[in-house]
């Protein structure tokens, strides 16, 4: 679970180059030598993107439109912490049941952190898959995709693409951001050679409790956002004020505004500010919480949505008492979560550490109220 700030805040072989230095996407780089099973999974990757490249289903337009989008989990052995390709399967197909808009992989819930680039295109294509097998090839997949220079981004970009992502989920750099140009030049420049050499569209992503505490303002937002590759936003800021400027800004930019179908799509980033950023003009959520209880979550924009307020307050307090646990938690405690009480999530990669017996029975506990909800519905 991504943390707010409590109080403010074309083909496989896609080729590409960037400042005049040619580079290819790869697919198999060698990973998990002493795992039989990562190798396997793998070395199949390859033949596998090839294989479904020619799926009509593979490559479609899924256009973003306003709803609940989760950032998906990812799992592993809890031996061999190898990737469990069939628990990411039905984990993505559950979601897709309860009737999410949309999920992403490679979050800060997805551990891309811990992950190869050969790892995270497993992920991605396991979850394209599943949702196209299970009868969800409308369900959009956005991928994140950043890195500290520009040239790997584009990779990651790239590689999202050829494993089925159909937009790219970009943090800013931040390691070296008091070196930056002033005014945002650095950041900016950095955004639109992305969005210039990437082949899938991009979604900005503030989170400034990853980034050093790089928070980009609703001017740089908005300066972006008339890049015609720049499609989004997911503000993890926590900040409604900045969504309603972003939100009211590419809205007058559009020449015939859609609802239904915005050309900028800005999603708040927990679910505990769901009704706020609702009111503030937003488009729904992208949020940890949903791998838990995504009928709740969507429950809450539908009764706002459908003017019963009092209704919607009611379950946001829930979603959020919830959401608290989960930001508290992280990824771990939404992971343990799962497993007390959807009966699988497993553990964090290390050298995240597996919760005690204690931390396991307050997390269970804390989220006992809202997972009695989801039942409810």
């Amino acid at each position: 679970m991504a943390p707010h700030l409590d109080v403010s805040s074309p083909a496989g072989s896609f080729t590409t180059s960037f400042d005049r230095i040619p580079f290819r996407a790869t697919t198999s780089p060698a990973v998990g030598r002493d795992s039989p099973a990562s190798i396997e999974s793998l070395s199949s990757l390859s033949g596998s993107l090839e294989g479904e490249i020619v799926d009509e289903d593979f490559h479609m337009t899924r256009p973003l439109t306003p709803g609940v989008y989760v950032p998906t989990m990812c799992f592993f052995d809890e031996e061999t912490e190898d990737i469990d390709v069939n628990a990411i399967a039905r984990h993505t197909v559950r979601l897709a049941k309860a009737g999410v808009t949309g999920v992403a992989t490679q979050g800060s819930n997805g551990e891309a952190v811990h992950l190869t680039h050969a790892e995270r295109q497993l992920v991605t294509l396991t979850t394209r898959k599943a949702l196209n097998d299970a009868g969800y090839s409308h369900v959009p997949v956005i991928v994140g995709c950043g890195a500290q220079s520009t040239r790997e981004t584009i990779r990651y970009c790239c590689e999202a693409w050829e494993a089925g992502g159909d937009y790219a989920l970009v943090l800013p750099p931040s390691y070296y951001a008091p070196l930056f140009a002033p005014s945002s030049r650095t950041v900016k420049e950095y955004f639109t050679a992305v969005a210039n050499a990437s082949p899938i569209p991009i979604i900005i992503y503030n989170f400034p409790g990853a980034v050093n505490g790089l928070d980009l303002s609703s001017d740089v937002i908005i300066d972006l956002s008339q890049h015609p590759k720049i499609v989004g936003v997911k503000l993890t800021c926590g900040n409604t004020g900045k969504l309603n400027r972003v939100v009211a800004a590419t809205r007058k930019q559009s020449k015939n505004y859609d609802p239904d179908r915005p050309e900028f799509l800005v999603l708040a980033g927990s679910a505990d500010f769901s009704i706020q950023s609702l009111i503030a003009g937003g488009h729904g959520i992208l949020a940890g919480l949903a791998n838990i209880t995504p009928k709740s979550c969507i429950k809450t924009i539908e009764l706002y949505r459908a003017g019963k307020f009092q209704e919607a307050q009611k379950i946001q307090e829930v979603v959020s008492q919830g959401d608290w646990v989960a930001i508290q938690g992280g990824v771990v405690g939404v992971k343990a979560g799962l497993q007390a009480w959807m009966g699988y999530g497993g553990y964090a990669r290390s050298p995240l550490p597996k919760p005690t017996a204690e931390q396991t029975k307050s997390w269970k506990e804390g989220f006992r109220e809202l997972v009695q909800l989801e039942k409810s519905l």
